[in-house]
C-alpha cells in the first residue's frame, strides 16, 4: 500500500504528493488525514497523508517511519477542501494545511497513549504503560499499535500529543486509591481525617491535592497513606478551559418580533430540507440577530447536528461569548486570537473529539472540523478582519459558501451594514435577502448630530472637540451616564513635524512617518517596528519648533482629563490589550461603572451592549473617508453605522455626535439617516464608473524587491504575461509604484486586474506563482498574488 503525502516544508518547489510505501504494521493504521512522519533527503519531516492507494508510480519508495495521528487531524472534507483552496487562491498546499490547524497541533510534541481504565486491559498490554502512558513511538517499536485500536475507540485509552513546554498538557499532581477494596482500608484507619480523605477518593475516583486541600486534608495526611500503601500519587491532566472561572446562568429563549420569527422561518425550512441556501440577514444594530442564530442552532443540535458561528475578532467580546455559554453550556468552543495556543489546541480537540458541537469564533474557525454541519453563521459579514492578508489569502465567506454546499445546509450572513458584493448578490437572487430593520426592544435609534469642524474653527474652536459634544460629554458625567468616543488612530501624535522647514521624521526602511507614542516616549513605525527617541531639535535645520501633529488614541485621553471634570477614561486600543485577558477586563472595569468614559479605536464599535452608554462621538469620520481605497466610503458608513448602535440600547435615549471637515459626503449623510439602501444605491454607481466591485471582479499583484530597477523590470514582465493570456476584456492596470513604495527596504510595485470571466486566468496566475518562486529562491524577488483584495497599500 502506498500513501500520498503532502511534507511539511513551505516552498513551492516540494508543494506535491509524495509516494511512501506503507511498512506492514502500519498498513491497518494509516488512513487519509493522519500525520506521519517520513523520511525527506537526509532527514525525517512531518508530512500529511492525502490519499492511500495500492497502486505506486515510482519504484524504490521509503517506508513511512511513524504515525502522528490516531485519529486524523483532517476530514476528508478538510482534505478536498484544501486542494480547491490551494489552486483557486495560488497558494501552496502545505500552508492551506497549515492554515486549517491549531498552532499546538504544528509544534514540537511526541504521540502517546494515555490509559483510562486499566482493568479493562490485558496484563500483556498494560505492563508497557508507564505512570499510564505510552509513546507512541514506542507502541510501534512493540508493534502492538493494532492491538490497541478497540481499546481506543472504546475510549479506555486515550490518543493524545503532548507538544513542546510552550503548549504541553497542564497536569496536577494527585492521588487515587491503591487498593481495590475500599473497606479493608477503613478498617486499618482511626484517624477521622484519613478516614474521610479514602472516603473523598473512593468517590471521585482520583482528586488533586489542591482539591484535597480545599477539603481540609493536609499533604501530611495524603503523604502519611502513600506511604501505608492505601494511596498513589498521579498525575492528573485538566483541560485549559479560559472560561472555567466564569460562570454562566441560564439564558431562555426569548420570544421573537414578526420579523425575527420570519427570518427564523424562512432558514428553518432550508434546515428542514436539509438544503444549501446563502441567507442574507440585514438586521439594524439591536434588532435581535443574536437571538435568531440561538434559536436555529438550538434546532440544529437537536436535529444532531453541529454549528459554526463566526465573529470578526473585535466584536468577540466577553458579552458575545456569555450569550453562547448560557444557551448551550458546555457544547460550545470558543477559538480566537486571545486564547494561549494551549488553550486554543483544547478548544479545538473539544471539537473533534465531539465534546463541542457549537463553534464560536473568528476567521480560521471556519476550518471547524465538524462532520456534520447543519448551519454555518457569520455575524457582521461585512468585516474586513474575514480577509486573511498572509498566505492563504482566502475570506471566510468563500470557505463558508464551499462547506455549506459540501453538508448541505444554510449559509447565514448577518449585518446592519452588508458589504455591497453580498447585498448585491441578495438583490440579483444569488443570496435569499431577509430583513428586521426595527429594533427587538422598541426602543429609537440614537439621534444623529452632526457638527461641522469647519465652522467651528472658523467660530474660533480650535480644541479637538466641538461645542455640542463638549457640552453633551460633560452632561452625561454629571449625570452618571457614560460615553463612548471613537478615534481610529491609535498613538499620541500622528507625526512630528517642523514648523520652520518642513520636516518629518521618517521611517529609514519604509515610506512612511513615524508615529509618536508618548508612555514609551519613542516615535515607531507601525509597518516595520522600528523605533527611535524623539528629538527637540530638528535635524534638519536646527529649530526649536518640532511638534506632534494629529491626534491619537494617547494623545485624547491626555486631553479629556485636562477638559472635563470628573472624567475617568479606559482606553481600548492595540496598545492597552496585548496582554492577555486585558479585552475582558477593561470592558468588565467600564460595565461596573470604573470609568465613564471609554476611548477607543475600531475594536469599540461592535459588540458593546450597556444600558448606560447614552452618548456616542465620532471624533473624526474623515479618518476613513481620506484613504486611498476605493471601500473608504463604504467602511466609513459602516463604521459610523456600527459606532452609534452602541448608544441607547436600553430605556435611555441615546445620541451620537458626529465630528467631521466633510458634511455633505454621501456617505455621512446616509449614515446620519440610517439609510442604507440610499448609500447602497449612490455608492453602486461610483463601483459601476470605476469598475470596481461588485461590477468586476479584482486581483492584486504585488511585486518586491531590494533592487528599484529589478522590481521595475521584473513587473513590466509579469504584466507582458498577463496581457497575453488574458482577453481584450480585461483591464491590467501598472505596474505602478505601490501607495507604500518602499517597506522594510523593499521597493514595492503593484498590478491590479479588472474583470467579468476570464477561463484562462487562474492558470495564468498558478503559472506565475510558480516561476517567480524559483526567482525568489534565487534572488529574493517575491511576488504576492490577492484574489479579491481588501488591503491593497
Amino acid at each position: 500500500m502506498i500513501a500520498k503525502v503532502i511534507v511539511d516544508i513551505n516552498s513551492k518547489r516540494v508543494d506535491k504528493l509524495f509516494d511512501y510505501y506503507i511498512p506492514e504494521h502500519l498498513k491497518s493504521d494509516i488512513v487519509p488525514g493522519q500525520r506521519v512522519v517520513v523520511p525527506f533527503g537526509p532527514r525525517k519531516i512531518q508530512g500529511y497523508v492525502i490519499t492511500v492507494t495500492d497502486n505506486a508510480e515510482y519504484d524504490k519508495l521509503k517506508p513511512v517511519i511513524a504515525i502522528q495521528d490516531f485519529i486524523p487531524e483532517l476530514t476528508p472534507e478538510l482534505i478536498e477542501l484544501s486542494e480547491w483552496m490551494s489552486y483557486s487562491h495560488v497558494s501552496k498546499r502545505i500552508a492551506v494545511l497549515d492554515a486549517m490547524l491549531p498552532n499546538a497541533v504544528k509544534g514540537k510534541y511526541k504521540k502517546i497513549f494515555r490509559l483510562i481504565d486499566d482493568e479493562t486491559l490485558p496484563q500483556e498490554l498494560t505492563q508497557y504503560f508507564k505512570d499510564a502512558t505510552l509513546t507512541l513511538e514506542r507502541a510501534q517499536q512493540l508493534e502492538i499499535v493494532s492491538l490497541l485500536k478497540p481499546y481506543i475507540e472504546c475510549g479506555d485509552i486515550v490518543e493524545d500529543i503532548e507538544v513542546s513546554q510552550k503548549y504541553k498538557k497542564k497536569t496536577f499532581v494527585g492521588v487515587k486509591l491503591n487498593h481495590s477494596n475500599v473497606d479493608d482500608i477503613l478498617s486499618q484507619l482511626k484517624s477521622e481525617t484519613q478516614i474521610r480523605a479514602i472516603e473523598l477518593i473512593n468517590d471521585a475516583g482520583e482528586l488533586t491535592l489542591i482539591e484535597l486541600k480545599e477539603e481540609g486534608i493536609s499533604n501530611a495526611v495524603v503523604n502519611n497513606l502513600v506511604q501505608k500503601g492505601f494511596l498513589e500519587k498521579i498525575n492528573i491532566e485538566t483541560t485549559r478551559d479560559p472560561y472555567a472561572h466564569k460562570v454562566f446562568f441560564e439564558d431562555k429563549e426569548k420570544a421573537l418580533h414578526d420579523e425575527q420569527q420570519s427570518a427564523y422561518n424562512a432558514v428553518m425550512a432550508t434546515i428542514n430540507k436539509d438544503q444549501s441556501e446563502t441567507f442574507l440577514l440585514h438586521g439594524i444594530t439591536g434588532s435581535g440577530k443574536t437571538e435568531v442564530y440561538l434559536q436555529l442552532i438550538k434546532e440544529v443540535l437537536d436535529k444532531g447536528q453541529d454549528a459554526i458561528v463566526l465573529v470578526p475578532e473585535i466584536a468577540l467580546t466577553p458579552q458575545m461569548v456569555d450569550r453562547f455559554k448560557s444557551r448551550f453550556g458546555d457544547e460550545v468552543a470558543v477559538l480566537h486570537s486571545g486564547l494561549s495556543n494551549g488553550e486554543r489546541y483544547d478548544e479545538w480537540r473539544k471539537i473533534k473529539m465531539g465534546e463541542a458541537r457549537v463553534s464560536v469564533g473568528a476567521r480560521s474557525s471556519i476550518f471547524a472540523p465538524f462532520k456534520n454541519i447543519g448551519i454555518i453563521i457569520i455575524d457582521e459579514e461585512h468585516e474586513t478582519t474575514y480577509k486573511q492578508e498572509d498566505y492563504p489569502r482566502y475570506h471566510a465567506r468563500e470557505i463558508a459558501e464551499w462547506r455549506a454546499q459540501y453538508h448541505q445546509c444554510p449559509l447565514v450572513l448577518g449585518s446592519a451594514t452588508p458589504s455591497l458584493e453580498s447585498y448585491a448578490r441578495a438583490e440579483k437572487g444569488v443570496y435569499t435577502k431577509l430583513e428586521m430593520l426595527t429594533r427587538a426592544n422598541k426602543s429609537a435609534m440614537p439621534e444623529m448630530i452632526v457638527s461641522n469642524m469647519r465652522d467651528e474653527l472658523m467660530n474660533g474652536n480650535r480644541s479637538m472637540f466641538s461645542s455640542v459634544l463638549h457640552d453633551k460629554i460633560q452632561e452625561k458625567i454629571d449625570e452618571g451616564e457614560q460615553v463612548v468616543l471613537f478615534l481610529n488612530r491609535r498613538g499620541h501624535a500622528q507625526f512630528m513635524l517642523c514648523r520652520d522647514c518642513g520636516h518629518v521624521p521618517m521611517c529609514p526602511n519604509c515610506d512612511i512617518s513615524l508615529t509618536y507614542h508618548k508612555y514609551t516616549d519613542e516615535l515607531k513605525c507601525h509597518y516595520c517596528g522600528y523605533k527611535e527617541p524623539p528629538v527637540n531639535i530638528c535635524p534638519s535645520c536646527e529649530s526649536e519648533h518640532i511638534r506632534e501633529m494629529g491626534v491619537g488614541t494617547q494623545k485624547v485621553e491626555e486631553i479629556i482629563y485636562q477638559t472635563f471634570q470628573n472624567a475617568k477614561v479606559i482606553r481600548m486600543d492595540n496598545d492597552t490589550t496585548r496582554k492577555k485577558g486585558a479585552h475582558e477586563r477593561l470592558l468588565e472595569q467600564f460595565k461596573n461603572g470604573e470609568a465613564n468614559i471609554l476611548l477607543g479605536t475600531q475594536m469599540i464599535a461592535k459588540g458593546l451592549d450597556f444600558p448606560n452608554i447614552t452618548l456616542v462621538g465620532v471624533l473624526n469620520a474623515d479618518t476613513m473617508l481620506n484613504l486611498p481605497d476605493f471601500r473608504a466610503s463604504e467602511k466609513t458608513f459602516q463604521l459610523i453605522t456600527q459606532v452609534a448602535g452602541r448608544a441607547g440600547r436600553s430605556e435611555k435615549t441615546g445620541e451620537v455626535v458626529i465630528q467631521t471637515y466633510n458634511p455633505e459626503h454621501y456617505a455621512i449623510q446616509h449614515a446620519v439617516n440610517y439609510d442604507y439602501k440610499a448609500f447602497f444605491k449612490e455608492e453602486m454607481e461610483f463601483r459601476r464608473l470605476g469598475k470596481y466591485p461588485p461590477y468586476f471582479y479584482m486581483i492584486y499583484l504585488n511585486m518586491q524587491h531590494h533592487n528599484l530597477k529589478t522590481v521595475l523590470t521584473e513587473s513590466k514582465h509579469i504584466h507582458d504575461i498577463l496581457v497575453q493570456h488574458l482577453s481584450p476584456k480585461a483591464y491590467v492596470l501598472g505596474p505602478a509604484p505601490s501607495p507604500i513604495a518602499r517597506i522594510n527596504n523593499q521597493h514595492r510595485f503593484q498590478i491590479l486586474i479588472k474583470f467579468k470571466s476570464e477561463p484562462e486566468l487562474l492558470k495564468a496566475l498558478n503559472y506565475l506563482d510558480d516561476r517567480y518562486h524559483e526567482l525568489f529562491v534565487k534572488d529574493k524577488f517575491s511576488l504576492h498574488i490577492d484574489i479579491n483584495p481588501y488591503m491593497m497599500m
